[in-house]
């Protein structure tokens, strides 16, 4: 994606989006969500931002009985992210929403475990009025998970 293409998901440009923020410590691990320390102990030297990486679907399921203000049904995936051949760490791993279809049926994409997908922003998880917390307590956005076309 260049630097000034739109995403077709969320119609914003990549680079206004917030960053999928996974840490990168001195051994050379990623892990998400970022920690202090690595698993063994190293200090945490910067960060990386997953939506550079594709991952594919290790598991899912569908709940159809959600929280206040979470879309029902609501698929999640547990995705594992291909760092590249150079990296030799741990696996990088996230639990996730799955991404609506985007043609006005509110239905998430279809997965599978193996499927290839890609994080794409959210502007909202969920509805912001509907949990007991007020609205500007807490954040709305964040990443759900697309597939990847072949």
């Amino acid at each position: 994606m260049s630097d000034h293409e739109t995403d077709d998901a969320t119609g914003t440009n990549r680079d206004e989006e917030p960053t999928f923020a996974a840490a990168e410590y001195a051994d050379g691990a990623v892990t998400y969500p970022p920690h202090t320390v690595s698993p063994t102990g190293a200090e945490r030297v910067g960060t990386v931002d997953l939506r550079e990486y594709e991952g594919h679907v290790l598991t899912w399921t569908t709940s159809t009985a959600t929280p206040p203000g979470v879309r029902e049904p609501n698929t999640l995936a547990i995705v594992e992210f291909d760092m590249g051949p150079a990296y030799d760490g741990p696996a990088v791993r996230a639990l996730g929403q799955i991404a609506e279809r985007g043609d006005g049926s509110e239905e998430a994409f279809d997965v599978d475990i193996g499927d290839r997908v890609e994080p794409v922003y959210a502007a909202e998880l969920r509805e912001p009025g509907a949990g007991i917390r007020e609205p500007e307590s807490q954040a709305w956005d964040g990443f759900r998970f697309r597939p990847v076309d072949e």
